[in-house]
């Protein structure tokens, strides 16, 4: 574990349970600025270079090499815009929203294991924690839409719980088959478990990844968590063309940036869960398991860029009965499915 780690490199384990908490505040505080320093390149930067690579624009070039210093830019104009709270707004909840639905996200990071050694606690209950702690995040968004005190506000709101109660329970049910295969809800025990050689072609090992083990699972997986995290073709509940931006209508400046960072947070703890129970977690040749992990997450981030430059928006009915009819009725399928098939090897 990397509380341990840190705690034999700095001495901090001679300290008793003081040092032990020192140590485990230093590496959540490595792990949360890892994520937030790639959310800050994703969202003002690469964002917009992968939709203007798609459609055939420029984007952001003017500041900078290849236009990175945006990312700065962004954060002093944002930052310094004059924070207008609605004269009717629900004070206590208008101002929380914005935290809930970065910190959930953050919060996740805990048990993911990003490779040699990096991982902070590894719980027997991990895949049940991060998905119960991500989901936090719909409580968040609810809260932002009800206390703006804004028609649009309180329909992107209750657009955004109809839409994740519909794709979370899908998504829940499709890592269940992950489950079944490992034997455990431990993600050390997941990623252990897709260490052995499913079959070798030429010489060369392939790994026992659950994304070739049931490639159906794993694209059931992908199009739920596309939902959970809202976007395209399923960013109904902030899409400008029907309700102005939703949710987070009435927000500005850092509460604004707050909300834009926990959607960015989500997609990539979405494609940490995705790397860790699909694909081998920090496994892969000759680099260090750290970079392959930051590759695949990344990996996730451009197809959810890919979609949206490629792929129309649904309407909310046809996203809440794909959703119900569709998702939730295969994922069922795959875990019985699954089921008979590890009964039957077993």
């Amino acid at each position: 574990m990397l509380p341990e780690r840190i705690g034999e490199l700095t001495g901090l384990d001679g300290f008793g349970l003081g040092g032990e908490l020192l140590a485990t505040f230093l590496a959540a505080f490595l792990i949360g600025n890892l994520m937030l320093a790639m959310t800050g390149v994703a969202g003002p930067w690469a964002k917009r270079k992968i939709t203007a690579a798609f459609t055939d624009r420029i984007a952001v070039n003017r500041l900078g090499p290849a236009g990175l210093f945006i990312i700065i830019a962004d954060a002093v104009r944002l930052l310094s815009k004059e924070l207008v709270i609605p004269e009717n707004a629900d004070r206590p909840a208008y101002d929380l929203a914005p935290i809930v639905v970065a910190s959930s996200a953050l919060l996740g990071f805990a048990v993911i294991p990003m490779g040699n050694g990096i991982h902070l606690a590894d719980p027997e209950v991990g895949l049940a924690y991060v998905f119960a702690v991500s989901g936090i995040a719909s409580l968040g968004l609810v809260m932002a839409g009800y206390a703006s005190a804004n028609k649009y506000s309180m329909l992107g709101g209750l657009r955004a719980v109809a839409q994740n109660v519909a794709y979370e329970i899908p998504l829940v049910i499709t890592g269940m088959s992950v489950v079944i295969f490992s034997g455990s809800l431990q993600m050390g025990t997941i990623v252990a478990e897709q260490h052995q050689t499913l079959v070798t072609i030429a010489g060369i090992d392939i790994p026992s990844w659950y994304a070739l083990i049931n490639p159906f699972a794993f694209v059931l997986f992908l199009v739920a968590n596309f939902a959970e995290v809202g976007r395209n073709p399923f960013d109904t509940p902030e899409a400008p063309t029907e309700i102005v931006a939703g949710y987070q209508t009435e927000y500005s400046s850092v509460y604004f940036v707050l909300i834009y960072l926990g959607e960015f947070l989500h997609i990539f703890l979405g494609g940490a869960i995705i790397a860790t129970i699909f694909l081998g977690g920090p496994a892969g040749p000759v680099l260090p398991g750290i970079v392959w992990f930051i590759i695949k997450i990344w990996a996730v981030f451009f197809a959810t860029q890919w979609l949206r430059s490629a792929v129309p928006r649904v309407r909310i009915d046809q996203l809440i009965e794909i959703g119900w009819k569709g998702l939730l009725v295969l994922a069922f399928a795959n875990l019985v499915l699954t089921a008979v098939i590890v009964g039957l090897i077993a």
